[in-house]
């Protein structure tokens, strides 16, 4: 018998213990299977821990490096089992021993991490491959082993895997947290893994992109474990019972809040280049129970299932070529092209086959249970102590590729031969046979039990904020949102009383403090600090709409925080009112969507004398008037006194800080306003903010005349967009310092940008926040939001360079971005182009439908868009309004007119020709329009031509895949060379003729290369020709254009005929094909 027979001789799970399935009715029964379990576990694990880390390796057979993630999943394994022998009154000391051991690990990998404080502290800042904490350490000395080039560790499931883990422990009673420099670095671990959500990691094999090319990526699977963890660890006293208050644990709600639209938003998918992977599994389930919206947990499951489950185990992903014999074991990277070598022979790991018992088990599903168990049986062998063993995967061996690829599932696969155990797939094996022994309960092993929804949990005691709230199928029906009021000044309130809206006054809330959350960031810098590890605390990070719900509880003193809106920020936002009551009303519809946690969140809208004056001020009333009713746009509300809803309102205390007194340098009061006559009575006597015209004069000429013209100019002009001008010249040739009449440039531009953001000259606000380098508050996560919805972002002016967002990034890196990409062409467009992101960014968030079939949002096309929008519906705007000069409201709205054109298309009577040119400019296409292009070229050898743009056949074909984004993102990058949006959406409309031509006639193959720009030209020339009118090339392009679509389709397709096809291989010389 050969040694790879010997690996196979299939042994029983049953041989282990012949008993396992039964009820186990006696005592002595229990601690005679406990023992057998305790046995294995010490042989096939401890036996393989260090004594000095306390870490495991991943395979038994490594001596040297130590892997956090296959030590967790140990130490687990090792917990489980001293969790069921709790039950016994007499365990010989085997349960302390146990317990002690999962303790060495989880502490053995918190000191090796500890010794990297200084990564954790720089990835706060910068979520960099380069600071990420190690994953790989020596087994006895506990120091790194390979360095961030010889090895990609950062890896975020990592991270929060081992929080989850710790909260459970900490929970069923274990001590491992011991000093309040330890809670402090855990703390930092939050903030470590609260960006997972826009941090591209290595994810779960360790590989990036499924490319192999060093390429990180967002993984859904890291976000899931990230959200979990935050989930978990939130009010977590770290020193359990014994617990002091500044042994808590906080998490930022809006962090969570973000982890978990952007998680949920991705499933089931795992990345943009993974459609699908194994590495979800143990996030949707077993250990991490990421999401409880049970369609999502079984759309995702079903895909796992269907697409990667084999006879021997579950792919990692489709054409993983990890292990596989083709893989060169010399070389760390792939070359392009070479996953279509692993097509169909990847390798299958028997692991997640006990992933799926356990889930089984959680679920309640025996049927799911009886059928992985019976499938991991065929693929269990018993080592020479006859302990079951799970191979590590089964690979196809090299004389038999070519079989399995042309017959799927049809060649008997061989186990790795590694020469140790895997210890992650032993670990989760010794946990399987506790559960479905009926020796462990889900709860002991489950004890913060994530595998319930939030509402369904045990109540956590304590005064700290937990998720607790009911389920949410859009909004939670029964959720309650208080509003407080509270009124600048007792003139404002008078007048607002008036009108029946009753408001406080901050002195009316006292002893509450109504204060900015921007105060409540710099109270949070405190949390986590430890000068002895060189750790400050949580990062400045804006604290988002779910944390100023909360009232807070800061030595002593109650706190409540206005929201983001309100800020006077220096971005010229803020002072559009339409804006704001928009915000108000979406700022209700967020919180009340996604609140999770106990008690209710507590909304503060602040009304300011400003808001007075503005010609909104109306609407606002309206709003408030709304809101007193009890609902906002289906959200319950309840409008009321401070004092009367502080009973039911979500209470933070921020004990941390209670070391101290209150720091009331930090906090300061929203400052009200005092007048000696408060008798405004009504609107009527409040004096209106003035409506601004100026003529609009440019100074394009001044550029190449001395600065002393320019001087001579600002002097003699009046209008402030006309001196924002002049400023600007000097500012690019004198510097910022340059003073004029006494004052500097700089000081100038802030001065007239205050002004005309008073009288809302929109054109002269942006032209002066655009000089002054202005980037819009919190942008990063609408980026991301619009990245992790399959989309990509560009920003730039037309026919200049542009510049990709394809990843997210740091506010300093598109502050930059935008300045250096847009401004040099288009001083307002730097920061009109921020305000589309910004707008694409909540609109995808609440209307993904709105972006269907876009995708890369181009944002310099999407003006042009509105551009051509305002030319067709002139009433919708001022005559003299350009679209610089449109508040920013309108734009908004005009941008959610452009977005939404097939909704209204028909009822507005857009002509064919209309609707062409706005599509075309967001380069909008039908469903599965790139799958149907991947086809033409699968009959096209010589590739495909658009607008001069080559797409070879080979070696796209070999490189890509169908349903590939990449492909689709390189086929849509030839489509917007065509300059005219009419015609790039006529090449669109060719394309589809085309595909259903070649699928109707699944034998013709097309010999030249598919030149679109002659076909449509034809197209044009027929069109014209028929029509009997003779004109130019461009007339006739029009005239095409202007047609209605079933018309276009014929003409395209006697062109796809006439061209194309006279040139085609058409099998038994039938030259005929079928069109309609």
């Amino acid at each position: 018998m050969t040694s790879a027979d010997k690996m196979i001789r299939h042994g029983s799970i049953d041989d282990v213990n012949a008993h396992q399935c039964l009820k186990i009715s006696n005592y002595e029964d229990t601690v005679r299977q406990l023992d057998i379990y305790y046995a294995i576990v010490k042989r096939q694990l401890l036996r393989f821990q260090s004594p000095i880390t306390g870490l495991f390796p991943m395979l038994s057979s490594d001596l040297h490096i130590g892997s956090v993630r296959d030590s967790i999943y140990c130490a687990v394994a090792v917990w489980g089992l001293y969790q069921a022998y709790r039950r016994i009154d007499d365990d010989r000391g085997k349960s302390h021993e146990l317990g002690q051991s999962t303790v060495k690990c989880m502490r053995g990998i918190l000191e090796c991490w500890v010794k990297q404080s200084a990564r954790v502290e720089a990835f706060k800042t910068r979520q960099s491959a380069a600071h990420a904490l190690h994953v790989k350490f020596h087994l006895t000395t506990g120091e790194p082993v390979l360095t961030d080039e010889q090895y990609h560790h950062l890896q975020i499931d990592v991270v929060s895997l081992y929080l989850i883990f710790l909260v459970q422990m900490i929970t069923s009673g274990l001590q491992i947290i011991y000093t309040q420099d330890e809670v402090a670095f855990v703390q930092n671990l939050v903030y470590y893994v609260e960006r997972a959500y826009r941090t591209p990691d290595y994810g779960m094999w360790e590989r990036g992109s499924k490319y192999n090319d060093g390429k990180p990526e967002i993984h859904a699977s890291s976000i899931g474990m990230a959200k979990a963890a935050l989930e978990a660890i939130n009010g977590c006293n770290l020193f359990g019972d014994k617990g002091a208050s500044w042994s808590v644990v906080y998490v930022d709600i809006d962090a969570h809040n973000r982890n978990r639209s952007i998680f949920e938003t991705m499933l089931p998918r795992e990345s943009s280049s993974k459609g699908v992977d194994a590495a979800l599994l143990p996030t949707i389930s077993f250990p991490a129970f990421a999401t409880h919206e049970e369609h999502l947990v079984q759309l995702t499951k079903a895909n796992v299932l269907r697409r990667l489950q084999g006879k021997y185990g579950f792919k990692r992903f489709s054409r993983d070529g990890y292990k596989c014999v083709l893989e060169d074991p010399g070389r760390r990277y792939y070359h392009e092209g070479e996953l279509k070598e692993f097509e169909g022979i990847e390798s299958e790991w028997p692991l997640f086959y006990v992933i799926m018992i356990i889930d089984g088990v959680f679920r309640t599903l025996p049927d799911q249970v009886e059928e992985y168990q019976k499938l991991l049986k065929a693929r269990i062998y018993m080592d020479e102590y006859g302990d079951p063993v799970i191979p590590w995967y089964y690979y196809v061996p090299r004389e038999y590729i070519e079989n399995e690829r042309s017959e799927p599932n049809s060649v008997r696969r061989i186990p790795a031969n590694t020469g140790g155990l895997f210890l992650w797939a032993q670990s989760l094996f010794v946990l399987a046979q506790l559960l479905t022994g009926g020796l462990l309960h889900v709860n002991e092993l489950d004890p913060i039990r994530r595998y319930l929804p939030s509402y369904n949990r045990p109540r956590r005691a304590g005064r700290y904020s937990a998720f607790q709230a009911k389920p949410t199928f859009g909004i939670a029906t029964d959720l309650v949102v208080q509003v407080v009021l509270i009124a600048e000044s007792m003139r404002l309130q008078a007048m607002m009383g008036t009108y029946g809206i009753q408001t406080q006054t901050p002195h009316e809330v006292e002893p509450v403090q109504v204060c900015s959350s921007t105060q409540l960031v710099h109270v949070y810098r405190e949390l986590g600090v430890c000068p002895k590890l060189k750790l400050t605390g949580r990062p400045i990070r804006p604290v988002g709409s779910l944390g100023t719900s909360k009232i807070y509880r800061v030595c002593g003193m109650t706190v409540l925080c206005y929201p983001l809106i309100f800020e006077v920020s220096e971005f010229y936002l803020y002072r559009d009112m339409a804006l704001l009551i928009d915000d108000i009303k979406t700022e209700l519809q967020f919180v009340g969507k996604y609140w999770r946690l106990s008690g209710r969140p507590t909304v503060c809208l602040l009304v300011r004398e400003e808001h007075m004056r503005d010609p909104h001020f109306k609407q606002m009333l309206d709003l408030f008037a709304m809101l007193k009713k009890g609902h906002c746009d289906g959200v319950k509300v309840r409008l009321g006194r401070l004092q009367n809803l502080i009973s039911s309102s979500c209470m933070e205390h921020l004990d941390f800080m209670s070391q101290g007194e209150f720091p009331s340098a930090i906090f300061t009061q929203f400052r009200q306003l005092e007048h000696e006559y408060i008798g405004y009575q009504s609107l009527t006597d409040v004096p209106r903010t003035l409506t601004y015209r100026e003529e609009e004069t440019c100074y394009a000429a001044l550029r190449g005349r001395p600065t002393a013209d320019a001087l001579h100019a600002l002097r003699n002009a009046h209008g402030l967009y006309a001196r924002a001008q002049l400023l600007g010249l000097l500012l690019e040739r004198e510097g910022p310092m340059y003073e004029v009449n006494g004052v500097s440039v700089l000081e100038s531009l802030k001065s007239l940008y205050q002004s005309a953001g008073e009288l809302r000259h929109w054109r002269a606000v942006r032209y002066c926040s655009s000089l002054l380098n202005h980037t819009v508050d919190s942008i990063s996560p609408f980026i991301t939001t619009v990245l992790v919805n399959g989309k990509q972002l560009m920003v730039g002016v037309i026919g200049q360079k542009e510049t990709v967002f394809d990843k997210p990034m740091t506010p300093g890196e598109i502050q930059s971005v935008m300045y250096s990409t847009i401004q040099p062409y288009d001083v307002i467009g730097a920061v009109l182009q921020q305000e589309v992101v910004l707008y694409c960014g909540r609109l995808i968030g609440t209307n993904p439908d709105m972006f269907r079939g876009i995708l890369k949002i181009r944002v310099g096309w999407v003006l042009e868009a509105i551009r051509i929008y305002m030319q067709l519906f002139p009433r919708e705007r001022r005559a003299a309004d350009s679209l610089e000069s449109l508040s920013p409201y309108t734009l908004r709205a005009l941008l959610q007119r452009v977005l939404s054109v097939p909704d209204w298309a028909d009822e507005r009577g857009l002509t064919p020709l209309q609707r062409r040119q706005l599509e075309g400019c967001l380069c909008r296409v039908p469903k599965h329009f790139y799958i149907q292009v991947w086809d033409i070229l699968l009959r096209t050898p010589k590739g495909i031509i658009i607008h001069g743009q080559w797409i070879p056949a080979q070696p796209t074909l070999v490189n890509m895949s169908r349903s590939e984004l990449s492909f689709a993102l390189l086929v849509e990058e030839a489509l917007v060379r065509v300059a005219r949006p009419a015609r790039r959406q006529l090449c669109v409309e060719l394309l589809c003729v085309l595909a259903t031509i070649l699928r109707r006639n699944p034998e013709l193959y097309l010999q030249h290369a598919l030149d679109l720009d002659r076909l449509l030209d034809d197209a044009h020339h027929t069109y014209a020709k028929d029509r009997g009118s003779a004109g130019g090339a461009e007339e006739e392009e029009e005239a095409l254009s202007a047609a209605p679509v079933a018309v276009t389709v014929g003409y395209l397709a006697r062109a796809v005929v006439n061209s194309v096809l006279q040139g085609a291989a058409a099998p038994h010389g039938q030259p005929s094909c079928l069109v309609s």
